[in-house]
């Protein structure tokens, strides 16, 4: 018999170790880095592991929770804890599998999510902070904080967001719906943005953060960000650094918050 299990992954994604999520011919990836660890457990029916997850990340970016999802059998329905201490210690210090969940054998990580949440730091000054930099955006000339609030609220609801990125298929649509979108101030100089979407397209959130900091210091004017949202007019070329960037919920029906076993 088999079982479906899904765990949640945190990782930091430190550039000179891994080059994003995604697996990658030649490269190491924080994928490649699960799917050894995974394999040496001896947990799965077979070799040839088939690992789900949420969504990609690119390069530099980190995750609270990424979602993976794969079978193993039977015989391994053992305590949530010691199935993720024996992944965890073939995994490297910047990932670490913290919470697990038996699921049904038809559950996709990204197909069954309702919900993905991203989180985006940025701090504002004018040289940069090394230690900040780790996980943060230094944003220079310093930006109004009423610009940039009134224009992410432009964005809930269902748009057509290809001025914004692309479909991470090709051909697919670049409707999403925002369900929110907001910043808030958590040091002297320091801001998160959280957005809460559907799904997103591919550089989404990059792109409207970058955005959002263009307008917020004057060099782009929200009413073309509107027709962006409206009527796909081209907009500013540029992302967000991917170092601000964190997944930082997923969502699903199936799935609530205390359906998780986390890591003792």
């Amino acid at each position: 018999m088999t079982l479906r299990v899904a765990i949640k992954v945190a990782y930091f994604n430190i550039k000179n170790l891994a080059r994003g999520f995604q697996i990658q011919p030649d490269v190491e990836t924080i994928f490649s880095f699960l799917q050894r660890a995974i394999i040496k457990t001896g947990f799965l029916e077979s070799q040839e592991v088939k690992i789900d997850y949420a969504g990609r990340t690119d390069h530099g970016v980190n995750a609270i929770c990424q979602v993976i999802a794969f079978n193993i059998h039977e015989k391994w329905n053992i305590l949530p804890d010691r199935f993720l201490h024996r992944i965890n210690a073939n995994l490297p210090q910047n990932i670490r599998c913290w919470a697990f969940a038996l699921v049904s054998i038809d559950f996709h990580p990204r197909f069954d999510a309702i919900s993905r949440c991203y989180h985006y730091h940025i701090y504002s000054q004018s040289h940069r902070d090394p230690l900040k930099d780790r996980y943060a955006w230094c944003v220079w000339p310093a930006f109004s904080v009423d610009k940039i609030e009134s224009a992410s609220k432009l964005l809930l609801g269902t748009h057509n967001f290809s001025a914004f990125g692309s479909p991470p298929i090709k051909g697919g649509h670049a409707n999403r719906t925002v369900i929110s979108s907001e910043w808030l101030q958590i040091g002297l100089n320091e801001w998160v943005y959280k957005i809460r979407a559907n799904a997103f397209l591919y550089h989404m959130v990059r792109r409207l953060v970058f955005l959002l900091v263009k307008i917020g210091q004057g060099y782009w004017a929200e009413e073309k960000f509107i027709q962006g949202i409206n009527n796909q007019l081209p907009q500013m070329s540029g992302l967000a650094k991917p170092n601000g960037l964190n997944l930082f919920e997923v969502q699903y029906q199936e799935l609530e918050k205390n359906n998780f076993e986390k890591d003792n």
